[in-house]
């Protein structure tokens, strides 16, 4: 069994160092850009469990993207079925290699909302039930929006169809 964390890459990785180049190329949608508001800060109120907004500057597209970890772990665009499908690929891969089965972390992180919508304040009550250190303001939303969306399961089934050949393991 192997860790397979497909929320993100690296920003080193060759998928988004294509991505970053401009709106309009091959990968361009393999990861979660957005327009920065009329005011030039980001496209909403999404934190980062690490501390501080879950979207970085990008001065080559001038665009913003996501990232629910650090600056260098860009998140994934699971919208873009050539994303579901090359990470399904990365599950062969491993399933053709003998690796009996998956620890899939940050599962709940594939999508996120594609409307971009701010997440609301969570009442304060509710903040030491989050995930985060009980002092990061990550805890004070209520992240309905940023994770936790319903087209993770078909994911997940697309994802346990490849699997079900190997599962004899």
């Amino acid at each position: 069994m192997i860790d397979l964390v497909l929320s993100h890459t690296a920003d080193q990785h060759p998928w988004f160092f294509e991505s970053r180049k401009s709106s309009d190329n091959v990968k361009s949608n393999w990861y979660v850009w957005a327009d920065a508001k009329p005011d030039g800060t980001p496209p909403n109120n999404w934190l980062s469990i690490f501390g501080g907004p879950a979207w970085h500057w990008d001065p080559r597209r001038c665009q913003y993207y996501l990232h629910n970890f650090l600056a260098s772990q860009p998140d994934l665009n699971f919208h873009e079925p050539e994303v579901q499908e090359s990470l399904l690929d990365v599950a062969r891969f491993w399933l053709e290699r003998g690796v009996g089965g998956f620890r899939l972390d940050t599962i709940n992180f594939y999508f996120a909302d594609k409307a971009l919508h701010d997440n609301p304040a969570l009442a304060p009550e509710l903040r030491n039930s989050q995930i985060a250190p009980e002092v990061n303001p990550y805890n004070h939303q209520d992240h309905i929006y940023s994770k936790n969306q319903p087209e993770n399961l078909g994911f997940f089934r697309r994802l346990r169809a490849v699997m079900e050949p190997y599962s004899g393991r």
